[in-house]
């Protein structure tokens, strides 16, 4: 218990930049969460940690240090980027202390779920080695798709700010880089399987996974209503729309925005 006590306060003091504007507990918060918590596990069970977890950890670590400089620097670069940040930042200019406080809570207990097959790997000191391997394939893969996404959507932002991206990745999925990340949870979900014991552990790291997949498909559909509003006179970004799924490549789903219940 004292231990996940400790990994919930590392996820609240790194999340803890978003009281500057609530955009950060998920954003730029999230990376540092997740890369905190990684290195916290490895400095916490640095007795027993196995090759397969440290692996784990430093790709985690490389995701989360990687995603929150990215969006910094976004930020700090990109002029457009900042007039859609705008109107968030005046939401959170006038949003309250207790809203506020119950986003940053929620959102650290999403990442201590999130890692939690880690976690719960390294504290039962055991699991399948074929899990682990096939948990750090996918892992890694995903991490690397997203990745590769930004950069690509950063140069070609570059190249023509006032254009949708369709070129690279996203000429196979609309929101590769979501595709990635949920790629990256997808691996550490499969790592615990053998490490997992009873229906509390399991519950725990199922529910991180199913949220996070949520939070994806919700950010899926806030990006596709505002570039429907950016570019929705454009016939060849209609036609784009209706040929390149949003964010499952090959999976013919094309647009999420009329599921409500992906508000969040």
């Amino acid at each position: 218990m004292q231990q996940t006590g400790l990994i919930f306060l590392t996820a609240l003091i790194f999340s803890a930049c978003g009281f500057y504007t609530y955009i950060y507990f998920f954003s730029i918060g999230y990376g540092l969460s997740i890369a905190a918590i990684s290195a916290v596990l490895l400095i916490m069970f640095r007795g027993s940690v196995t090759a397969g977890t440290f692996v784990q950890c430093l790709i985690l670590i490389a995701y989360g240090i990687r995603l929150s400089g990215y969006l910094l620097l976004r930020e700090i670069r990109s002029a457009a980027y900042r007039q859609i940040l705008n109107p968030e930042m005046e939401r959170s200019k006038k949003m309250g202390m207790i809203p506020k406080v119950s986003i940053w809570i929620c959102c650290a207990l999403l990442y201590v779920l999130q890692t939690s097959p880690v976690f719960f790997r390294l504290q039962n000191g055991d699991g399948t080695a074929p899990a682990v391997i096939a948990g750090i394939v996918i892992m890694a893969l995903g991490a690397g798709l997203e990745s590769m996404a930004d950069y690509q959507k950063t140069r070609a932002k570059k190249a023509n700010p006032r254009r949708f991206v369709d070129t690279g990745l996203y000429r196979i999925v609309r929101c590769p880089n979501y595709f990635g990340e949920i790629l990256l949870w997808t691996g550490v979900l499969i790592s615990g399987i053998g490490s997992l014991h009873g229906a509390v552990q399991w519950a725990c790291a199922v529910a991180g996974y199913i949220l996070i997949i949520y939070v994806m498909f919700s950010g899926a559909r806030r990006l596709e209503l505002r570039q429907d509003r950016n570019y929705g006179a454009d016939p060849e970004y209609v036609r784009y729309t209706k040929t390149v799924p949003i964010i499952l490549p090959f999976v013919p789903v094309y647009s999420v925005k009329k599921y409500w219940f992906l508000v969040a």
